[in-house]
């Protein structure tokens, strides 16, 4: 285990290093003066210069690049140029917002899906799997974005039962103001799992060990979920790490819906003020997240499937 974890360590290094660079070259690439973004259209050429030579803007681009990913490297991401506050104490700060929308979001996604997977998938061309399928066709089909903004409306603005906007204060207001987010992108990644689920399960419920279970008199119950369920753990866990991943991206949406702190909300402000630092430190920071989610699903398929190992 020591062994596989140091090497898919040493495969992400390539994955950050290159995010790094593309990184820096987008800010470098985009319209607009970072300089006169930050002191507006009247500042005087001395100005704008003692700005950038602050920000290290009139360096070599090479030099640039090499402070870069040194200072990446050690979490230095500078401070915001708009508020000349410390970026990585703006991420330390929005970062748990967002962690905590995305685990909500996936635990409710997969409490609804797996159980209505495998309901389809033991009624299989039934009610039930008719729901699921049209279930998993309109959450296919609606933006989380569309849906959040229908599930304010209705539940926050006209019924009141929820906060139209924050993140709450203490871990209780936390939950009730993340809940209506979280239910938005559950709802969305609820229909991907269950439809996954469902045929994951059908595949593995017609293998010859399942009916040779069954011949022995095994119980419904124990072949689906000992026999069945067990062996399709596999497939459900590498469509959840991808569930995982577009539900931490579709977050940067569900942010500017409900008016919630997050580092997506932070990232949009960013580049509206053409905050390069911020925009530098928010896209390592999600790229960093996304290598590690891909670590940590590496290592469920050992627990998941143990005959899975590192030659």
């Amino acid at each position: 285990m020591a062994r596989y974890l140091l090497l898919r360590l040493l495969d992400a290094i390539p994955t950050v290093l290159l995010v790094l660079t593309l990184v820096f070259i987008a800010m470098r690439i985009l319209p607009g003066d970072p300089a006169i973004a930050a002191l507006g259209d009247m500042a005087t050429a001395d100005q704008l210069a003692q700005f950038r030579a602050k920000m290290g803007l009139d360096a070599p681009l090479w030099l640039q690049y090499i402070h870069f990913v040194l200072s990446a490297c050690t979490l230095d991401f500078g401070k915001s140029m708009m508020t000349n506050q410390s970026v990585l104490g703006l991420i330390a700060y929005n970062l748990p917002y967002t962690i905590e929308l995305t685990a909500v979001a996936m635990l409710i996604g997969t409490a609804i899906g797996i159980p209505f997977g495998v309901v389809a998938a033991t009624h299989r061309n039934g009610v039930p799997d008719s729901g699921m399928r049209a279930f998993s066709l309109i959450g296919y089909a609606i933006p989380d974005f569309y849906l959040g903004a229908l599930l304010l409306i209705v539940f926050a603005l006209n019924l009141g039962w929820f906060p139209i906007n924050g993140g709450g204060n203490n871990f209780l207001d936390s939950l009730y103001h993340v809940f209506l987010p979280a239910l938005t992108l559950a709802l969305v990644k609820a229909a991907f799992i269950g439809r996954l689920t469902r045929t994951s399960l059908l595949e593995v419920l017609g293998k010859d060990y399942v009916r040779t279970a069954r011949a022995k008199g095994a119980g419904e119950t124990r072949v689906i979920y000992r026999h069945g369920l067990r062996n399709a753990l596999l497939p459900l866990t590498t469509g959840m790490g991808l569930s995982l991943l577009t539900t931490l991206s579709g977050s940067v949406a569900i942010e500017m819906v409900f008016n919630r702190p997050g580092i997506g909300k932070l990232l949009i402000n960013a580049i509206a003020e053409r905050d390069y630092a911020v925009i530098q430190g928010g896209v390592i920071v999600f790229a960093m997240v996304v290598v590690l989610v891909n670590l940590v699903m590496d290592l469920l398929y050992i627990v998941v499937d143990p005959r899975i190992r590192v030659k």
